[in-house]
């Protein structure tokens, strides 16, 4: 067969499978879909190492040759598993390490000092922060252990927002609350890259009995249908906006260096050498470097922004003939400031102008087992309405939902949604939380769908997350013609207000 009839022996129709053994994985061997490595001779060789990881390092493609980059599913369907000595667990955390020291981009200290100048969203405009809200901001963060001495962010912080247990922040500082937590998420931790874990046990969540129920198979029969969507605007007007918001809002910080001097101890010993603590600190100072940057870096600035914003190449050029000037103060900043305002400014004109049409493809319920659950069962849920037997959840909140979900006498069965069915929108696909089907009779919206949020108030839910709750309330009006009921909700009592 490998000889004679290899497309037979690809193609998914085909029982057999084999093991496929190659011996130059160094260079020139090009396969995008390499899921799984053995490497069967010992080696300490870093550079060959990370040869051979390289070529699983690749995004896939499907039976049609398509790449499988789709930013809902890219990490769930693109994962590469090493079969591999213990010795690999000392080359993941010197590589890990190599990552976390090249990301020169994330400050890595969260300090009065980084803090210092940054700005805040205010409903009048942005404001710049003062000495002593940056002061305000630290003592926060070490009031609550939420920095260690070095000012590094600590898991505990992290655990606390995944939690929605963060401490409230000081009164001063509650009009920016938002704004805050948005500059300590962008100070770089080791706790936010992922844990070496050993892949070799068993991580099952098999469908359940729950899954056949006529109740979920109707709700998943009305809900399962695409579409796709059209928005008719007026290109100029669009135009006009941008530019205007851009004039007022866009704000590119000044390139900042900041020069650290310092001596070596006069005795080091093994382990400060290697915790890099040989150096003792001495005085630092930060640099503003006001004039123009001049970069040997090439930037495809229209390119970048037209894949980030989807408006065309002359759409960009348009708005940026109004504010160009400001882009060689800091190219990468001014990029990342530029198409999130104009995606905010889209979101806010499509929806107006933006209608569903159903297609004849559908959601095929394969969705429901290609998924497999990468998190610790440690951290689910043992659930009995639940299609799975265990309900993994991002947040405190959603626990208590899916808690009060499972103990409640209306709902017949329940299913947390995976992240391959989405709805598009044009501001990105949107993935909604939760299908509920409850007892008929017992409510008057039997069918429902859930989007759950720790808070109610706009003003804590961005400008693009708000346009894609308001494409979804479309799309369901259009393929469900109002049989299934979609709303957000921050409890499980604001459900049964929406539902009763």
């Amino acid at each position: 067969m490998i000889l004679k009839d290899k497309k037979r022996l690809l193609s998914f129709e085909e029982p057999t499978r084999f093991i496929f053994y190659h011996s130059a994985l160094r260079e020139g061997w090009d396969n995008p879909n390499v899921f799984v490595i053995c490497t069967l001779k010992h080696s300490d060789n870093t550079i060959s190492r990370r040869q051979e990881i390289g070529r699983g390092m690749r995004i896939s493609v499907n039976k049609f040759g398509d790449r499988m980059d789709d930013p809902a599913t890219v990490h769930d369907i693109n994962v590469l598993t090493v079969v591999a000595s213990e010795s690999y667990k000392d080359f993941v955390t010197g590589l890990q390490k190599d990552i976390s020291e090249s990301l020169s981009s994330r400050p890595k200290v969260a300090d009065v000092e980084y803090f210092k100048g940054k700005m805040l969203k205010t409903e009048s405009g942005n404001v710049k922060g003062t000495d002593d809200m940056a002061e305000g901001i630290e003592f926060y963060l070490i009031q609550n252990g939420y920095v260690d001495r070095k000012k590094n962010i600590t898991d505990k912080y992290h655990e606390a927002k995944r939690e929605e247990t963060l401490s409230n922040i000081p009164d001063d500082l509650k009009e920016h609350t938002q704004q805050v937590f948005e500059l300590i998420d962008s100070v770089f931790s080791i706790a936010q890259l992922p844990d070496i874990g050993d892949d070799r046990k068993a991580k099952v969540n098999p469908l359940n009995k729950n899954f056949e129920k006529k109740e979920f198979q109707a709700l998943w029969e009305k809900m399962n249908r695409k579409a796709i969507y059209t928005v008719h605007f007026d290109c100029n007007e669009l135009i006009t906006n941008c530019i205007s918001v851009l004039d007022k809002k866009l704000e590119v910080k000044v390139l900042t260096y900041i020069v650290e001097r310092g001596d070596q101890k006069d005795d080091v010993s093994y382990d400060e050498m290697k915790s890099f603590d040989g150096f003792k600190a001495g005085k630092h100072v930060t640099i503003k470097d006001a004039s123009s940057m001049r970069s040997s870096v090439k930037y495809d600035l229209i390119g970048k922004i037209v894949a980030d914003t989807k408006l065309t190449r002359n759409t960009i050029g348009s708005i940026l003939k109004g504010t160009f000037g400001k882009y060689r103060t800091n190219p990468e900043d001014f990029m990342q400031g530029f198409s999130r305002l104009i995606n905010e400014q889209k979101a806010t004109t499509v929806i107006e102008h933006l209608a569903y049409d159903p297609i004849d493809d559908t959601h095929s319920s394969d969705i429901f087992t290609q998924e497999k659950p990468k998190e610790s069962f440690d951290k689910a849920m043992k659930v009995d309405n639940h299609i799975y037997d265990y309900v993994f959840t991002d947040s405190k909140g959603e626990k208590t939902f899916a808690d009060k979900l499972d103990t409640s006498t209306e709902v017949v069965v329940y299913a947390k949604l995976p992240n391959s069915f989405f709805i598009p929108t044009p501001v990105g696909h949107y993935n909604p939380d939760w299908a509920i089907a409850f007892q008929e009779g017992s409510v008057k919206h039997v069918y429902f769908i859930a989007e759950t949020k720790g808070s109610m108030s706009s003003m804590n839910i961005r400008k693009v997350e708000e346009v894609k709750i308001e494409c979804a309330e479309k799309f369901f009006s259009k393929i469900t013609s109002d049989q299934v009921k979609y709303d957000v909700v921050d409890s499980y009592d604001t459900l049964m207000e929406l539902v009763k």
